[in-house]
C-alpha cells in the first residue's frame, strides 16, 4: 500500500488530542492573525497560514476530526514522517474500499478530496449528477470584513476524469466579499464548486468567514466594542473623546460621574448590514503611573471632601 506525508493538524495548531471546539476555535483565531499574509511578519507566513487553514478545516469539523483521529489511531508514521494505513482500512472512503495510489497524491485529499463521488460508470448510469459543494474557510481582519473585499482563493476541487479516476484540481479563484459579513457566516458562490456527472450541474463554493483576532476591537456579531481608558477626573468630572472607529473618527461624549465598565452606544457604527451593527465604548478608570507631592495632597483633600466610602455595603454587614 502506498505511503502518504502525514500532516499533524494538532501540532499546526498548537493543540493535543483533547482540545475542545472551543479551544480549537480560539487557537485558529490567534494563530490567523499570526500568520496573516498582509500583517504578518513571520518567515513562511504565507505556507503556515495555509496550512492552519486546512488544519482547522479538519479539526474545526466534528465528522471529519473524527475521521482524522480514526487515521492516527489505525496507522503508522515512520520516521521521515511518512503515513501509511494498516491494511484493511477503509477511512473516508467508505467501508470496504482500498486506497489507490491516485489516492494519496497529498494527505488532505486523501482523506476527503472525493468524498461524495461514484464511479463515472455508475453516474453516467444514474443520469445527471449536480456535483457537490466545496467548503473553504477565509481568515479576514475586520477592516476587510467592514469595507467588503475582494481575495483570491485556492481550492482544491475533487472531480472524476474520463476513465473514472478520483483527482483533484486546484483552481485560483477571485471572490467578492460584502461589506458586514459575521465570523462564522458563509458565502456562497454558485457554481464554483466540484463539477456534475452526466451532464448535472456544478455545486457551489461554501466560504465560511473567520475572523481574526484585532489588538484594539472585540466582535460579537456585528456589534463592535472598543475599551476607552479614562484618567479618574474625566469619569468624574465628564469629557469628551475622539474614539477611532471602524469607519473613521467619532466624538463621544463622557457624562459626569462615570464608572468602569460603562457603555457608551454609537448606534449604527458597528459592522453594515440591514439593520448594521453598534459601536460600544467600553470606559475603563486607570489611574497616572506616578504621582506628584502636590497631586497626592489634591487625592487627599478629594478624600476629605468627597467622603465616600465604596465599600460601605460591605462594612454593614459586619
Amino acid at each position: 500500500m502506498p505511503r502518504v506525508e502525514f500532516k499533524d493538524y494538532y501540532r499546526v495548531m498548537e493543540l493535543d488530542e483533547t482540545a475542545t471546539p472551543e479551544s480549537i476555535k480560539k487557537a485558529y483565531k490567534k494563530l490567523a492573525r499570526r500568520y496573516h499574509p498582509d500583517v504578518s511578519k513571520e518567515p513562511d507566513a504565507e505556507t503556515k497560514f495555509k496550512e492552519l487553514g486546512e488544519a482547522y478545516e479538519v479539526l474545526g469539523d466534528p465528522g471529519k476530526r473524527r475521521e482524522y483521529d480514526q487515521l492516527r489511531a489505525v496507522g503508522d508514521i515512520d520516521a521521515n514522517g511518512r503515513f501509511r494505513p494498516r491494511p484493511g482500512w477503509a477511512g473516508a472512503q467508505g467501508p470496504g474500499r482500498q486506497y489507490s495510489e491516485a489516492d494519496f497524491s497529498d494527505f488532505f485529499s486523501s482523506m476527503f478530496g472525493s468524498r461524495g463521488f461514484q464511479d463515472a460508470d455508475a453516474g453516467a448510469a444514474a443520469g445527471p449528477r449536480r456535483g457537490e459543494d466545496v467548503h473553504y474557510e477565509l481568515a479576514l481582519l475586520l477592516e476587510e470584513v467592514f469595507h467588503g473585499c475582494e481575495q483570491v482563493v485556492e481550492l482544491r476541487i475533487p472531480k472524476v476524469d474520463a476513465q473514472g479516476r478520483r483527482t483533484i484540481a486546484a483552481r485560483k479563484l477571485r471572490i467578492k466579499v460584502p461589506a458586514g459579513m459575521t465570523d462564522g457566516s458563509v458565502l456562497r458562490v454558485n457554481g464554483q464548486g466540484a463539477p456534475g456527472m452526466g451532464g448535472g450541474s456544478a455545486g457551489d463554493l461554501l466560504v465560511t468567514i473567520r475572523l481574526a483576532a484585532h489588538p484594539l476591537y472585540a466582535v460579537d456579531g456585528k456589534h463592535v466594542s472598543l475599551i476607552a481608558p479614562v484618567a479618574p477626573w474625566e469619569a468624574a468630572l465628564g469629557c469628551k473623546l475622539v474614539m477611532p472607529t471602524l469607519g473613521g473618527k467619532a466624538r463621544v461624549v463622557v457624562p459626569a460621574q462615570s464608572q468602569t465598565g460603562q457603555k457608551l452606544r454609537l448606534a449604527g457604527k458597528g459592522l453594515p448590514g440591514t439593520p448594521p451593527g453598534d459601536f460600544f465604548v467600553v470606559l475603563k478608570v486607570v489611574m497616572p503611573g506616578t504621582l506628584s507631592d502636590k497631586a497626592r495632597d489634591l487625592y487627599r483633600q478629594l478624600e476629605l471632601e468627597a467622603g465616600f466610602n465604596p465599600r460601605q455595603s460591605w462594612e454593614k454587614g459586619q
